[in-house]
């Protein structure tokens, strides 16, 4: 059975489990076993609940999530885990200071997991998100989510705005 099959189904019935590597394995309908499987959000940052495609090692689709609170409890608790692990995007709650307002310049911010500091190489890094929020994608890769410049207090608001 193919992905566009699945995706079409009602009731997909499948299962999700770890094996004993901890890589997630997807049996399908029919009893096809997949190992290796990853959870791809179609919408990371605008609507992580909705379309979530399960994808197999070799790239293939094998099924399409509409939402994920129509699926049982234990199915969307193993796949939210296994997205938690891939996904890393810590949210900017606060700027502390930044060296310079020209780039590249170091940020010092305070973030839901922790004070950090990222490097901003060019204004071109932060992208604008509908709803006011902003992507920050740091010298060393890592992005950086600001849900709602509004939300952050005027000091933060202040030095972001310098480079906006």
């Amino acid at each position: 059975m193919s992905g566009a099959e699945l995706r079409d189904s009602a009731e997909p019935g499948f299962e999700l489990a770890r094996n004993g590597h901890g890589r997630l394995v997807f049996t399908g309908p029919e009893g096809e076993v997949h190992a290796g499987v990853v959870p791809v959000r179609a919408f990371p940052i605008e609507a992580p609940g909705e379309g979530v495609s399960l994808v197999s090692a070799e790239g293939h689709e094998l099924l399409w999530i509409a939402q994920l609170d129509a699926l049982p409890a234990a199915q969307r608790r193993v796949i939210e885990d296994e997205l938690a692990a891939r996904e890393f995007v810590p949210e900017v709650k606060r700027l502390v200071k930044v060296s310079t307002f020209s780039t590249p310049s170091i940020w010092d911010v305070e973030t839901d997991r922790g004070a950090t500091q990222l490097v901003l190489k060019g204004e071109e890094d932060i992208r604008r998100l509908p709803g006011g929020g902003l992507l920050i994608t740091s010298g060393h890769g890592i992005v950086f989510i600001v849900r709602e410049t509004a939300a952050l207090d005027r000091h933060s608001r202040r030095l972001l705005e310098r480079f906006l």
